[in-house]
């Protein structure tokens, strides 16, 4: 099996990109970008970049897009079930009421 070889400058190169989208996410954690109640626009913006930032180390550091198909299969199904994971889960918080039910009064008179 032939392995790919990689220089340093080119892990540099990506180091650095991942050290601007962190700059960027916390840069874009102080504006509000509006989007209602969830801050939907805030929300998008923060996983658009954390996946930008996964695929950059998914694929270059640990070397998956040099890898055989099987290596490739192999990570896309597991793609695959954290998509489903996180739909179930945004299933479960988007039907939920906006806010909880106020707490049931007590009686609180002196016999």
């Amino acid at each position: 099996m032939t392995h790919h070889i990689v220089s340093v400058r080119f892990y540099v190169l990506i180091f650095s990109a991942l050290l601007v989208l962190t700059a960027l996410t916390v840069g874009a954690s102080f504006v509000d970008l509006g989007g209602g109640r969830l801050h939907t626009a805030n929300a998008i913006v923060a996983i658009t970049i954390a996946i930008t930032k996964a695929l950059l180390v998914v694929l270059f550091f640990m070397h998956v897009r040099w890898s055989s198909r099987l290596t490739w299969i192999f990570v896309g199904a597991g793609a695959f079930w954290l998509i489903i994971l996180f739909t179930l889960m945004l299933s479960d918080y988007f039907t939920r009421p906006e806010f909880p039910p106020p707490p049931p009064a007590v009686n609180r008179t002196a016999s």
